[in-house]
């Protein structure tokens, strides 16, 4: 049974102060059902996507609260926690009870907000996705994790700042056209790297920004599609999760995630395509580093080679392999609950042909969806009519 893409919807990710995450949520699922043609009474379940909801909102409780803000407070629904990656294994368990069965119609989102507290707060916050006991507890945060994956990468493969670099000035072109992105503004590699040091070698804008918003999907059966008439001709065609150790230490390379590779083979092999076969990607690039690792981590590149992508072009819009045209998490942010099902919103655009960056003959679209530093991964491959 195939798993099709019915509606679609997101809220501008970025500062939301006079909002809440539950009612980013209910304006995204409003706007995701009508764009589907779906009533609110047919929806069967409730899958949202929510990591910080008790540090930064003082909420628990999420799948209920927010399908009751949705307007579904009947349904069946549940909170789908890990780290980064909880919006694309929301997706993926939604996808699950269609294919299982055991719903027709099930609402798929996520929420977060994260500008309610200041930063070192909502930096500690984060780290709870990495190991207490072996990095958060001795003062490791994600830019140091990632800058040691990024320095041993550098190391290993004789890779140069300015590799890193390309990626942010890219995905900041991308984001300047995309009304959804947090950011609007293009930069250059000296602002790139002019940028206050986060940790070396990651600067301010090799970092993602922190960000409120929120996505939905509305996912429908082919029973339920071809009874109702719908135009739904966007498919989930596979999908593939893996994880790994939680402590960057404990794995055989910190220039690798290979959580992520291992749910691309599994993604691809449902899908019955390969690496070559994928026209446009959105991954999951919270740090330059990251969007590296998941292009090869995806196949588009070997080991090493991952980073000529955005320096050569070859992963712009109108490139080789088009990588985050909607800005990614670097420009157009990241609402960490919410990230991964707002990379199957852009590319659900992608493959109707709607989307402000359009790529051309977009027929297969790939989504790479990355908890903590690897821990979690949640690849989907999507196709169009």
């Amino acid at each position: 049974m195939s798993v099709r893409i019915a509606g679609v919807a997101s809220t501008r990710y970025g500062r939301h102060d006079a909002s809440s995450a539950r009612e980013l949520f209910a304006d995204a699922a409003a706007d995701c059902l009508a764009d589907a043609t779906v009533p609110l009474a047919d929806v069967d379940a409730v899958y949202a996507g929510n990591f910080m909801g008790e540090l930064v909102e003082d909420q628990g409780h999420y799948g209920a609260l927010l399908a009751d803000y949705a307007g579904a407070p009947s349904r069946p629904a549940v909170r789908v926690e890990s780290a980064c990656a909880s919006g694309g294994a929301a997706a993926r368990l939604a996808a699950h009870a269609i294919e299982a069965g055991a719903a027709d119609v099930v609402l798929v989102g996520g929420a977060e907000m994260m500008y309610p507290v200041d930063t070192p707060t909502i930096t500690a916050a984060l780290a709870n996705a990495a190991d207490d006991a072996y990095e958060e507890s001795v003062g490791l945060t994600f830019p140091g994790i990632y800058a040691a994956m990024a320095r041993r990468y550098l190391r290993e493969h004789d890779a140069a700042r300015d590799d890193l670099a390309a990626v942010t000035v890219k995905n900041h072109e991308n984001g300047v056209s995309n009304p959804l992105a947090q950011f609007h503004r293009p930069v250059d590699a000296d602002d790139v790297l002019d940028a206050r040091p986060i940790a070396t070698p990651l600067g301010l804008l090799d970092c993602c920004p922190i960000s409120d918003g929120a996505s939905a999907l509305a996912l429908v059966s082919d029973d339920y599609a071809r009874e109702r008439g719908l135009d739904a001709p966007i498919t989930i065609a596979g999908s593939g999760q893996s994880g790994d150790a939680l402590a960057l230490q404990d794995r055989p390379a910190l220039h690798r995630i290979p959580a992520a590779e291992r749910a691309a083979d599994e993604a691809y092999e449902n899908a019955d395509v390969d690496a070559d076969a994928v026209d446009v990607a959105e991954v999951h690039d919270c740090f330059t580093i990251a969007e590296i690792l998941a292009i090869e981590a995806l196949g588009f590149y070997e080991r090493g080679d991952g980073v000529r992508g955005a320096a050569t072009g070859e992963t712009a819009v109108d490139g080789r392999i088009p990588v985050n045209p909607s800005g990614g998490l670097l420009a157009k942010g990241h609402p960490v609950g919410a990230t991964g099902v707002g990379q199957l919103v852009e590319l659900a655009k992608q493959l109707d042909g709607s989307h402000p960056n359009q790529v051309a003959d977009a027929r297969v679209g790939v989504a790479h969806n990355v908890g903590g530093s690897g821990a979690s991964a949640v690849v989907h491959v999507l196709r169009g009519a």
